[in-house]
């Protein structure tokens, strides 16, 4: 074992237990969401100003 096994095993366990907490949802997680946003988002026809 080297002397940083220590801190490295540490280092890692908290990184896994911040990826367990971590609540942020992923673009592909947030489906009929993010499908509504899109349908209104296309059901609007853009306005065109004319000079």
């Amino acid at each position: 074992m080297t002397p940083t096994a220590k801190p490295q095993r540490r280092f890692i366990k908290s990184v896994l237990k911040a990826a367990e907490e971590c609540d942020t949802q992923m673009p592909w997680q947030r489906g009929s969401r993010r499908a509504a946003m899109i349908a209104r988002r296309d059901a609007k026809p853009a306005m065109m100003k004319r000079a």
